[in-house]
């Protein structure tokens, strides 16, 4: 009789293990769900977060992404570490706007005044400016990301301009997502390869006084590449407040938003901070409405 207690006390335990197993298994799953980082954006079809209005999405998001080497002192780790972890964060920055509805987004990468930087430090973000596009290409298609990348290019490594040509046509079909890399650039030169552009036209013949206006010379500038050339959002992070000569004509009507969080740490939360303050914004373009 206690022989028969016991297969059956053993059955029942096999039982309630079999039935319960996959519910352990699901739980654990989510909870390692749960476990993510915060401070990395989970790409999904989730609906728009709390407080936004998919409608009142800016179309175009620039963002000027500072503190890259104040984060990485501060956590013990080398200048290059820091330009890493902004790097990895620009992608997951542009695939939220993206999924959020957000079309274009562009990000000042280089300025050409960057140049006067320390030669190693030039030298590493260059090198991280050619792996990180060779290596993203793929993913780039997977998502029909177009990359195109702006500046003067005129002293960039010949080695990187080959990466940007190959990024630049592999991804050149698609249409609803673009990400515009700003590297050695300059507002201040935008303008004048426009101005200079014009009047090399007009002494060609092709263009007449008459014929220049704020359409015509927008089509001169590096942003021609883009449907939305000037951006409805410009986000800087690390607590500084000035735009540092990027877009200088393109920013005129733009909304500033300034972060004191330094570009690696600006996760989900402070991008939808920043898309709240500008949806509750009016804006009037210098018309009292």
């Amino acid at each position: 009789m206690l022989s028969l207690l016991c297969c059956f006390m053993s059955l029942l335990s096999f039982l309630i293990h079999s039935c319960l197993r996959p519910w352990t298994q699901a739980k654990k799953s989510l909870k390692d769900e749960k476990e993510i980082d915060e401070g990395t954006y989970v790409a999904g079809e989730e609906e728009t977060p709390k407080g936004l209005l998919r409608e009142q999405m800016p179309r175009h998001v620039a963002v000027i992404m500072d503190g890259n080497r104040r984060w990485a002192e501060r956590a013990g780790l080398l200048t290059s570490q820091g330009h890493e972890a902004g790097a990895k964060r620009l992608i997951e920055f542009a695939e939220l706007c993206f999924k959020l509805g957000i079309e274009t987004v562009s990000a000042f990468a280089f300025s050409t005044e960057n140049w006067g930087r320390h030669k190693i430090e030039v030298n590493c973000l260059m090198s991280l400016f050619q792996r990180y596009l060779k290596s993203k290409i793929q993913f780039f298609q997977s998502e029909e990301i177009r990359v195109s990348v702006i500046g003067n290019l005129e002293k960039i490594p010949e080695s990187l301009l080959g990466t940007i040509k190959e990024t630049e046509e592999a991804t050149k079909r698609y249409k609803k997502k673009h990400l515009i890399l700003a590297i050695d650039y300059s507002g201040r030169f935008d303008i004048l390869h426009a101005c200079k552009s014009i009047v090399k036209k007009s002494q060609q013949g092709l263009i007449r006084e008459e014929d220049v206006d704020q359409t015509l010379f927008e089509r001169e500038l590096l942003t021609k590449c883009t449907e939305f050339p000037s951006p409805d959002l410009l986000i800087r992070t690390s607590g500084e407040q000035r735009i540092s000569n990027f877009l200088l004509w393109q920013l005129a009507y733009t909304e500033l938003f300034f972060s004191p969080v330094l570009w690696p740490d600006f996760d989900k939360d402070r991008v939808i901070e920043a898309l709240v303050s500008y949806q509750r914004r009016e804006r009037r373009f210098g018309c009292r409405i």
